[in-house]
């Protein structure tokens, strides 16, 4: 049976969802990083002399492999929300690698780059970033799938319906 309300939108398109749901991430992670510095009233990556430039970076490269990951999710005909998972966990882990490396770098020592990791881990940054990241690959993927279209008054329809 034909659907009566017409022909079903495309919906999103892969581009734009991929580029508003890493929009998303970034704002999601970079809000709940700077309110889970102010609950705890410490800094993300608390080693003195250190910079900025690792947690700059780590966010960069979580933001790059967000957008790729969720990219290729959106590549299937109807992506499986269960993406969400892999989605999630790719930009945690590489964040996480990459802050590890670049502390590694910056302060020479493996000791400090490994104390940096584990405290990203259990001080809750990397628990954000997660949650940011399947907050946000879950809305890609939702609106790639969604058929939705903008409502249309009755008068507004073919006549030839």
């Amino acid at each position: 049976m034909p659907n009566p309300r017409g022909p079903e939108s495309a919906g999103v398109s892969a581009v734009l969802a991929v580029v508003l749901a890493t929009i998303g991430f970034f704002a999601l992670a970079v809000f709940g990083l700077g309110a889970l510095s102010v609950a705890t009233d410490r800094d993300i990556i608390a080693v003195p002399g250190l910079g900025q430039v690792p947690g700059v970076v780590g966010m960069v490269v979580a933001v790059v492999a967000f957008a790729l990951t969720l990219a290729g999710t959106l590549r299937a005909r109807r992506p499986s929300f269960v993406s969400t998972i892999v989605i999630a966990l790719m930009p945690t882990l590489l964040h996480l690698a990459t802050v590890w490396v670049a502390v590694l770098s910056a302060a020479g020592s493996y000791v400090v780059a490994t104390a940096v990791a584990g405290d990203l881990v259990r001080g809750g940054a990397s628990a954000v970033i997660l949650l940011a990241a399947a907050i946000a690959g879950w809305s890609g993927i939702a609106l790639r799938r969604t058929r939705a279209e903008h409502p249309r008054w009755p008068w507004e329809r073919d006549e030839d319906e």
